[in-house]
């Protein structure tokens, strides 16, 4: 059997197993869940970055990042040498593929982007990628990928492209090219996709530019041995809500990657302590939040 094979027999026994009604419905309830166009916006964190976000009636599924508990190495030359990814999912990975009307890609590093996800999702499906990925994940076979090279609006929704930085610097260079993105539809919050971004002007901008009700920060402080945080810490996460101050700010990207230092207690005391705790939701892998 090839890896494809056990990937898709895999998938297919997921599916036979969950039941109607999970939160990640499959593909026989999409009519209905597309015709409600007026439910509540909904954000469930699967782990990492990974999040299932429903809005507008569609559901989008962000930085896909599916691969079983330790079957990629460390990232090299960080903190905490484990292999990745440090724990399992808290669903199937075929259960959070199912039902996804349109993939939401940040960027194509293996945590936001692995081999699993490039496996269980359907190659004709919607992605939305930064035009510097774009040749890259249609070589890989996906025919319906479209670059946001500002905004686009899908399905009523809008989608625009942010700019960020990946850690400053010398290591911020080397990192790439990020993006963030703002979802905004009438009736409905708007939400902010910072990615994996340091707190700097692009997200000062953002946060002008678009007046976000809701604000998803990666804020498990990565870094390297050397060159400082490539995404939030702490002081970040504060300084976001501090110019964002009637924002929700969901905080997510912890505790799944080995260069990942800040745990989800530290980040709630440190809040605490800077008196914005109020303003950030933590939740856990798997947790579904209303908007």
């Amino acid at each position: 059997m090839t890896r494809r094979d056990f990937l898709t027999a895999t998938a297919a026994s997921a599916l036979a197993a969950t039941p109607a009604s999970a939160a990640v419905r499959g593909p026989a309830q999409a009519q209905a869940r597309g015709a409600n166009t007026t439910g509540p916006a909904r954000l469930q964190l699967v782990r990492n970055a990974t999040s299932i976000i429903r809005y507008g009636g569609r559901t989008l599924l962000l930085d896909p990042f599916l691969s079983p508990a330790g079957a990629l190495p460390a990232f090299n030359n960080t903190p905490n040498p484990r292999p990745n990814p440090l724990i399992e999912l808290p669903m199937p990975a075929a259960q959070v593929v199912a039902g996804v009307d349109a993939t939401l890609l940040t960027h194509l590093h293996v945590d936001h982007w692995d081999p699993v996800a490039r496996e269980l999702l359907p190659k004709g499906g919607t992605l939305f990628v930064q035009p510097t990925d774009l040749e890259r994940v249609t070589t890989a076979g996906f025919t319906a990928a479209r670059a946001v090279e500002s905004m686009v609006t899908w399905d009523g929704i809008t989608i625009a492209r942010t700019g960020g930085r990946h850690g400053h610097g010398d290591i911020g260079q080397r990192m790439g090219t990020v993006s963030g993105y703002v979802l905004a539809r009438e009736g409905l919050p708007t939400i902010y996709i910072a990615g994996d971004t340091t707190w700097c002007p692009e997200v000062a901008d953002a946060i002008e530019a678009h007046a976000p009700d809701v604000i998803v920060v990666n804020a498990g402080a990565a870094q390297f041995l050397e060159g400082g945080l490539i995404i939030m810490g702490l002081g970040d996460v504060v300084e976001v809500c501090r110019a964002a101050p009637r924002a929700t700010v969901i905080a997510v990207h912890m505790e799944a990657v080995n260069h990942c230092v800040l745990t989800r207690a530290d980040l709630r005391e440190g809040l605490r302590r800077a008196g914005v705790r109020s303003t950030v939701r933590i939740p856990r892998d798997g947790e579904d939040l209303t908007l």
